[in-house]
């Protein structure tokens, strides 16, 4: 995935109101710019770090500047939470992830469950419908370690059992955590700061759901899925 134009270096001042950041740009001007990613981004908001912002020029929007990456342990992290469905479609249609290649069609969006929404429905080619769903990962403690979740989250613990109840109706369905960093290569399931979404993980596992982790390589030219990695299992 190619950025439509250069990212703009500039030094974080704070991150704030999960929606906000302040920051100083190049030419020592302080601005105030929207931040895509309402989680809580933990470890990735030091005040100094070095960002990247993209420019927005729509007179609909109250900030030119979005936060997009953040230099953090050596590394160049993406943040915006916007971006992880657009780079686990590129690298299924690709073909970077085999478990998920052979399907005709490929559906954005999808309802399925009580009140929820696929991500991504594959079908077609003979094959069983396979429900997708995508969550983006940039958590680290353990050098080389991608952890998911980093904070509690009820709504990813409801996506799993959905997905298991998709398995025991005849389907396929997957969880797909995209890492938008380049220093891991396996994926861990957090359950010291989500023991919910844990044992909701476990419960998906032992109901058929499979779990992969995509790795990208990020600079502020491009974010690019290029391979998968080792998910650990839940003991």
């Amino acid at each position: 995935m190619l950025f439509s134009s250069p990212l703009v270096p500039a030094t974080l001042i704070s991150r704030y109101k999960r929606f906000l950041f302040d920051a100083v740009l190049e030419d020592g001007s302080t601005i105030t710019g929207s931040c895509p990613n309402t989680g809580s981004m933990r470890g990735l908001t030091t005040p100094g770090s070095r960002i990247w912002l993209s420019e927005h020029d729509s007179p609909t929007r109250k900030y030119r500047h979005m936060f997009e990456m953040i230099e953090a342990d050596d590394t160049t992290v993406g943040i915006n939470t916007g971006l992880p469905n657009k780079l686990a479609e590129e690298a299924i249609l690709a073909g970077i992830v085999p478990e998920l290649s052979g399907y005709d069609l490929l559906k954005r969006e999808q309802k399925y469950g009580l009140k929820s929404r696929i991500d991504f429905l594959l079908s077609g080619n003979g094959r069983p419908d396979c429900y997708v769903e995508v969550k983006n990962v940039h958590f680290v403690r353990t050098p080389g370690l991608a952890e998911f979740p980093d904070t509690a989250t009820q709504r990813g613990a409801r996506h799993l059992d959905e997905l298991g109840d998709m398995v025991e109706a005849g389907h396929r369905a997957v969880m797909l955590y995209v890492i938008q960093r380049n220093d891991c290569d396996a994926l861990r399931i957090c359950g010291d700061l989500d023991p919910v979404y844990a044992a909701a993980f476990r419960r998906a596992a032992s109901r058929g759901v499979e779990a992969y982790a995509l790795a990208c390589e990020v600079s502020p030219e491009e974010i690019l899925a290029t391979r998968l990695i080792a998910v650990e299992e839940l003991l």
